[in-house]
């Protein structure tokens, strides 16, 4: 009131006016709580029932020193303001009265607000320190199984109660899950459905919305082992940044020891707290799944290695021929191939195919196919002959993954002058020959695991200087922004315009062209381009 006491003390030497300000206390006593710096009057101005009160008529009096005049203040605390006696007898005490009123008013009530405040927060200290302790556990670890049963016995202290457990919400299995536990072991602990109907831990999960029971209410054999009494059960929440809020637990209290009831204060308390923990359980979930994906990641780029391993250098088959050869997966593995064989002097295999699909399962066809076609290509040259015999081989994982390879085999004898190919459902095979003209060598069987029987082989004639040019469907069909095929026409014009360079510089011609046609637009299939001279 230091403040108060100084605006009173100026008042007074400005007007030559006493005035002072009375308060009711504790037990309805008068107490002098400001003046001027007199000694404080034993005695207030009026017997307490003499007093006006809120709202009523000031109420003029006689002092030995002067008349004065005494009014209730406004405020939720009782309080009166006495002005007089004055030094000057002429001095309008009522005036003076009126413009002391509501500043006098303003100062109680600011110092009272201060007070509440003060109170609110000695009260709150102790729920305060929890909720900054809090903090402090779950912002060292991720981990929250390490921690929570450190958080429920900070809980438990600040809240007085004997037992308390975590429920985690387990999506698979559907269930709520303990983890932590004061007062009773972990293990006596059931797991709760989420669709629980008679558990208090159950209904508050999926109503997202705290409740507290009385000791004889909403009784449970499920909720029985952490409650005795009356519970505060709260839900674990996480909001998202979207906004959207999701119920992740549960956090249950029970066994007062003052054997007082929970009260909202409680409830907003272990709100806050499972608040925290919630985001503690999305940040421990957001980590997890960062790790799982980059581990999937290094597992990809892994499986990537080791089938980029299974295609052969094209190095194979020099010197009988000059290959260029290159695979892009779409994802980090695919179902796209090519092998290449050394058939004795002169001849040379070339094979390339696209197992339907892409990803992992295309990638298992594809590494069976690479193994089965290396042993049959050495037992015969016919390439009818080697695809028959794959498709024996395959026929039960084709049948059983519902997936089919369409399958270009070509064996070429450059010292005969021939090339002898079976085709099964691959379009895109073609030679050029050697004077710029385009052949293409046609599909005339179904594709493997299409049909049952091996495929023809056709004969060609074939000159040293002639190029054969192979690509998978996923090349012709890149699409630009627009949506707009790349098509085989533009790939084999410009290998067709090209043909006396090297395989590899018409490999990377080819590319450049994809390359320009594509941009930045994401690829649907796999890329596989084989180019051979002999």
């Amino acid at each position: 009131m230091s403040d108060l006491a100084s605006v009173l003390a100026a008042f007074k030497t400005a007007n030559g006016c006493e005035v002072s300000v009375w308060t009711r206390g504790v037990g309805g006593a008068i107490n002098w709580e400001a003046a001027t710096n007199k000694p404080p009057p034993r005695e207030p101005p009026l017997p307490a029932d003499r007093l006006p009160g809120p709202g009523e008529r000031a109420v003029m009096l006689e002092t030995p020193a002067g008349p004065a005049i005494v009014s209730a203040l406004p405020g939720p605390r009782p309080a009166w303001l006495l002005v007089g006696p004055a030094t000057d007898k002429r001095l309008d005490l009522p005036r003076q009265l009126d413009f002391l009123v509501p500043v006098i008013g303003q100062f109680l009530q600011a110092a009272l607000e201060v007070e509440h405040a003060a109170n609110e927060l000695a009260e709150r200290y102790e729920e305060i320190n929890l909720l900054y302790t809090i903090s402090e556990i779950l912002g060292r670890t991720v981990a929250l199984d390490e921690v929570s049963d450190r958080i429920l016995t900070e809980v438990s202290e600040t809240v007085g109660a004997r037992r308390a457990a975590v429920f985690i919400h387990d999506a698979t299995a559907r269930t709520l899950i303990p983890i932590a536990a004061i007062g009773v072991p972990l293990t006596d602990i059931v797991r709760i459905p989420v669709d629980s109907p008679d558990s208090v831990t159950a209904a508050v999960f999926r109503a997202c919305h705290a409740r507290i029971v009385d000791a004889e209410e909403a009784l449970s054999i499920a909720d029985a082992p952490v409650r005795h009494g009356a519970m505060l059960s709260v839900p674990i929440m996480w909001t998202s940044p979207r906004g959207g809020a999701e119920p992740l637990g549960v956090v249950n209290l029970s066994a007062r020891r003052s054997r007082q009831p929970f009260t909202a204060g409680d409830q907003k308390l272990i709100s806050a707290i499972a608040t925290q923990i919630g985001t503690a359980i999305q940040n421990a979930r957001l980590v997890r799944e960062s790790l799982a994906q980059q581990r999937f990641r290094q597992e990809m780029q892994l499986a990537h290695d080791l089938q980029m391993r299974l295609l052969p250098n094209v190095e194979l088959a020099a010197p009988t021929a000059t290959v260029a050869a290159r695979v892009v997966p779409a994802e980090s593995v695919g179902g796209d191939l090519y092998n290449l064989f050394r058939l004795g002097p002169g001849k040379t295999g070339v094979m390339i195919g696209d197992v339907s699909g892409h990803g992992y399962q295309a990638a298992l066809i594809m590494a069976l196919a690479m193994s089965a076609s290396a042993i049959h290509a050495q037992t015969t040259s016919d390439p009818g002959e080697t695809i028959g015999a794959l498709l024996q081989s395959m026929r039960d994982e084709l049948a059983t993954t519902e997936m089919f390879i369409s399958l270009f085999y070509a064996v070429i004898d450059r010292d005969a002058g021939s090339l002898l190919y079976a085709n099964a459902g691959h379009p895109h095979a073609f030679v050029i020959h050697v004077n710029g003209d385009v052949e293409r060598l046609p599909a005339l069987d179904l594709p493997v695991g299409m049909g049952t029987d091996a495929p023809r082989s056709d004969a060609r004639p074939w000159t040293r200087d002639d190029l054969l040019l192979v690509f998978t469907d996923g090349v012709s069909d890149a699409r630009n922004r627009d949506g707009e095929r790349l098509g085989e026409e533009r790939i084999v014009a410009l290998a067709q315009q090209h043909h006396r360079d090297p395989p590899a510089r018409i490999l990377a011609r080819i590319f450049e062209l994809l390359d320009g046609h594509t941009g930045d637009t994401r690829r649907r299939d796999d890329l596989t381009i084989v180019a051979l001279r002999s």
